[in-house]
């Protein structure tokens, strides 16, 4: 096991709103998996896509408060041009792009559905161990 994110879930209270917002921040494909509350997430990286997580409506949710979920990094190759998507479809820029010396630049901001999310732009040297 090497311990990498295998999955991920995001809540939302408008399942056409927030499929909108990630497809035209991140481009991601979703598959309908039996009712239109929950919404498998497709990466971009290939024709098909791998499952890579889920939009699910607030009603999964085991706990009575507002799940706003964990606080997960997605890897962007222009931390830039996703400020700009995120501000452009409904988001809201948190923590404006911030260098991590010897790591890349990071944006956090919150998506249409109250959720906080970072977008990591790594540096070369990063990248490199990551694809290993």
């Amino acid at each position: 096991m090497d311990n990498k994110l295998t999955h991920f879930a995001i809540f939302t209270e408008d399942m056409e709103r927030a499929r909108g917002f990630y497809n035209k921040v991140f481009q991601w494909g979703y598959n309908s998996y039996g009712q239109d509350d929950f919404q498998q997430i497709k990466s971009n990286d290939s024709e098909s896509g791998h499952l890579i997580g889920a939009l699910q409506d607030r009603k999964y949710q085991m706990t009575d408060e507002k799940v706003i979920g964990f606080e997960c990094s997605i890897s962007v190759d222009n931390v830039d041009e996703i400020a700009e998507l995120v501000s452009q479809n409904g988001g809201k820029i948190l923590m404006p792009k911030t260098e991590i010396p010897y790591v890349g630049w990071l944006i956090k901001f919150k998506d249409t559905e109250g959720n906080i999310v970072c977008a990591m732009e790594y540096q070369e040297h990063i990248r490199a161990v990551m694809q290993d």
